[in-house]
């Protein structure tokens, strides 16, 4: 199976390729009728199968779903360890009366209900981009339905990729109009990626702040049982259990979903059991203020001294993002029958039960929690709970890690090393965050001292994360889902009415600590969008400076240089014509290789892209010129690493094009508008079956351009790096041209050519580049540019490193970018 599509000058910055919805571009042919669908019919049935009749599943989904408790819902499950003692802190001291703690749990049994029942089990779930959540999901959807995207070297081709197309499709009218507007102006994409980078800030700043919140709350309960430990003991012991909390990330999400689920479980079914026990022997009369009158009777009585406590009341729902940040771990079906029949009623039961106890026991606020277990059973309860705040800081710190990926292949945030833990493709580990989060949460746990400090700084982030996500929630329902804008906006209205008031309280909590995670949340996001800027500069530099074709093939098959044999792989972020690293290295050294295939690793709006779409194969110019394009698509959350036989999928793809040209004629057509031609979609699934070479394995030898070469030096120099670096051998494949008498001669030479030139060697040669602001530049553009993204390109991991290019096949070409 393979699709083909013309190649066109489509990676402008300003005119982003034409979105799904939006209608197909006249410059993408399709071979078949699978790439116009966007799926095959066997695709969409597997995909929306598990969703549409859960029961079919039954099983695979209570598995999911206990293991979800393990990674999602620990920080959710930990909140009532201090959200009383929040909402009483400040000004509301003066109102510690029975009356006042019943509508305090009104609002609370109100808030759990309408936003982590109502808005995400009921709607944001539903919102997943091919199985993925999170704020990247929505803006993935987005800009596959309108042209929102800013990724820069995107193709008509993209959008015949099976995952592009998921979902919704058509054109409503009454949308219309405010799509068309949106996509007009320039700015309006700009905005809605800083919204989005935003929200994923303030996901990291959760990071930074949630184990400090949780874990120092969990240890208030030795104090309180043990009067003579002193508050630095208790702040030394959370530090002890921070460390190990962090250091337990290398062992992947899903060792520790395995370890933390019967915790959060064991939990949940402690503190209902205790709900209920205080319910009944304290204070049944609770239940009625599950009545949303106890809330008027709150406000009528506190006045503005409620709305400002209202910031201890939004940490009822803090962790609620993280069910659909971590969508992509689960399903949606899974993570809706744990909350709906474990998670809530647990958390409704126990707040009403520590409600019915406070109404007592006015005295017991600052540690209501644990003045609210019975004595016989506060040990094992505390030991649970330590365990249960460790478990709630996991779901955030893997969130964490999913958008700085994410943000990584959104060209937003600097590479930095990406491990992943399994096999499967969302669960990951990032060395230089998790150790940077973990030096931030110790400084925030040992400068504030204080959980109602940090309480005010996490609730900000947490509200302004659900107040972003609904905004960008209503942008889906009326483009991606195609709904009556007055629905829309009812939604975006009722939602916003409510979170509104909780985020404006705790703006207000901003000098009593909320500073934090709007410092923090700032200085990262002036870090994403500079990042993102010099990017784009070098990109936009690259694509005005490219060498033109028709020059590059006016000089003849020898280009005007020699042509020496092996293969050499010239990396660009260019998708059509020639990079200006190349013209600048064959002016220097005049001498390039016999093969060149110019090669561009992207990504493109869609979670994973499949092995067998991955390698978009095409040719520049002419047969006799040995020059070729593979452009290597990945997802935002696929791994973009070498698996050690990039080499050979890409001689067998290139062989296989070859053969394919020569029976389909379109993709050599001369009447392509494009010098660069066609390109086809190769399946890996069928390189083994239909290539024209013979593939065979020879003893293991170390991945080297030069492992194949004739030259006593050369093997001389390829036997002293085998012994300095044994770690880096590898199976060997040997390629060799098929016996087949009806092949056409002109396709057996030039296979046959790629097989010698294989056989030489490959060089992979990359662009070390050095980007300058001009000098007619003003002070700010100077400022990002020669400060911000040099010195952010000199600490994040190099682009070779990224993508696992052997050192010594690498050629680096210097150049400067004046920007």
């Amino acid at each position: 199976m393979y699709q083909v599509g013309i190649n066109h000058e489509e990676d402008s910055l300003e005119h982003p390729p034409s979105s799904a919805a939006g209608g197909r571009q006249e410059s993408t042919d399709t071979v078949g009728k699978e790439g116009q669908s966007g799926q095959t019919l066997q695709e969409r049935r597997k995909r929306k199968l598990p969703s549409k009749y859960p029961l079919l599943n039954i099983s695979r989904n209570l598995v999911l779903a206990y293991q979800s408790l393990g990674v999602v819902y620990g920080d959710l499950s930990t909140s009532p360890l201090y959200v009383y003692r929040s909402i009483f802190d400040g000004k509301l001291q003066d109102y510690q009366t029975p009356e006042a703690i019943f509508g305090a749990f009104s609002l609370i049994f109100w808030t759990i209900t309408l936003i982590p029942l109502l808005k995400y089990v009921f709607f944001v779930l539903s919102a997943d981009d091919n199985g993925e959540g999170g704020s990247f999901a929505l803006y993935s959807l987005l800009c596959r339905h309108a042209k929102f995207s800013l990724l820069p070297n995107q193709q008509a081709a993209d959008e015949e990729l099976s995952a592009y197309r998921y979902g919704y499709s058509g054109q409503s009218t009454s949308c219309l109009q405010l799509k068309r507007f949106l996509e007009k102006h320039k700015k309006s994409r700009t905005v809605l990626l800083i919204i989005v980078l935003l929200g994923a800030c303030m996901v990291i700043g959760d990071g930074v702040l949630t184990p400090a919140m949780s874990v120092i709350s969990s240890m208030s309960g030795i104090k309180a049982a043990a009067e003579h430990l002193s508050h630095d003991g208790v702040l030394f012991l959370s530090c002890i259990i921070l460390v190990g909390l962090f250091a337990l990330q290398h062992s992947g999400t899903h060792r520790v979903g395995f370890l933390f689920a019967p915790i959060v479980l064991i939990w949940l079914i402690s503190i209902m059991i205790i709900g209920l026990y205080n319910t009944v022997v304290w204070n049944p009369k609770v239940v009625a203020a599950l009545s949303p009158y106890y809330i008027i009777k709150f406000f009528r009585e506190t006045g503005k001294d409620g709305w400002i406590s209202l910031g201890g009341v939004l940490l009822s729902v803090a962790g609620t993002e993280a069910m659909y940040a971590d969508l992509g771990h689960f399903s949606a079906f899974s993570m809706r029958i744990t909350f709906a029949f474990v998670v809530y009623p647990c958390l409704v039961i126990q707040y009403m039960g520590q409600a019915a106890f406070l109404s007592k026991n006015i005295d017991s606020l600052p540690n209501s929690f644990y003045s609210s277990i019975p004595d016989k059973v506060y040990w094992p309860v505390f030991v649970i709970a330590t365990l249960a705040a460790i478990v709630g800081s996991q779901s955030i710190i893997t969130a964490t890690f999913s958008i700085v990926k994410q943000c990584n292949a959104l060209g937003c945030f600097p590479r930095v090393k990406i491990v992943h833990t399994s096999k499967h493709k969302g669960q990951i580990y990032v060395p230089e965050i998790n150790w940077i989060l973990m030096i931030l949460t110790l400084v925030v746990a040992i400068g504030f001292q204080d959980t109602t400090l940090i309480g005010n700084a996490y609730g900000l982030a947490c509200m302004t994360v659900m107040f972003i996500t609904t905004f960008l929630m209503t942008l889906v329902i009326i483009f991606v889902w195609q709904r009556n804008i007055v629905f829309a906006t009812s939604f975006l209205l009722f939602f916003w009415f409510i979170e509104g008031f909780y985020l404006s309280s705790a703006v207000i909590k901003a000098p009593q600590g909320g500073w934090v995670s709007l410092l923090f949340s700032l200085v990262l996001l002036a870090v994403m969008l500079v990042w993102h800027y010099g990017t784009r500069k070098k990109y936009k530099y690259d694509l005005h400076n490219k060498v033109p074709l028709k020059w590059l093939l006016g000089l003849g098959p020898s280009l005007g240089i020699v042509r020496v044999p092996g293969i050499g792989l010239i990396y660009s972020e260019l998708v059509t014509g020639v990079p200006p690293i190349f013209s600048h290295f064959v002016t220097n050294l005049p001498a390039f290789h016999n093969v060149l295939v110019f090669v561009c690793v992207k990504s493109v709006p869609v979670p994973h892209v499949s092995s067998d779409e991955r390698f978009l194969i095409g040719r520049v110019g002419p047969r006799a010129y040995h020059m070729y394009r593979c452009i290597v698509r990945y997802g935002y959350k696929d791994a973009q690493q070498d698996d050690g036989n990039f080499e050979d999928l890409l001689i067998q793809s290139l062989a296989e094009f070859i053969q394919m040209e020569a029976v389909e004629p379109q993709l050599s057509s001369s009447e392509s508008p494009s010098l660069d031609g066609r390109m086809a979609v190769i399946s890996t699934r069928t390189l083994q079956s239909s290539s024209p070479l013979i593939i065979s394995d020879e003893d293991f030898v170390t991945c080297s351009s030069i492992q194949s070469s004739k030259s006593q030096t050369l093997q001389s120099l390829r036997s002293s790096y085998e012994d300095e670096n044994p770690e880096v051998r590898r199976r060997r494949v040997r390629f060799n041209l098929a016996e087949n008498p009806g092949m056409d001669p002109e396709v057996r030479d030039e296979l046959l050519d790629l097989v010698q030139a294989k056989e030489a060697g490959v060089a992979y040669i990359m662009g070390h580049s050095y980007v300058k602001a001009r000098r007619s530049s003003s002070f700010w553009k100077k400022l990002a540019v020669d400060v911000g993204y040099t010195f952010l390109r000199k600490n994040c991991r190099g682009t070779a490193v990224a993508l696992n290019i052997p050192h010594i096949s690498l050629i680096e070409v210097g150049m400067i970018y004046y920007v």
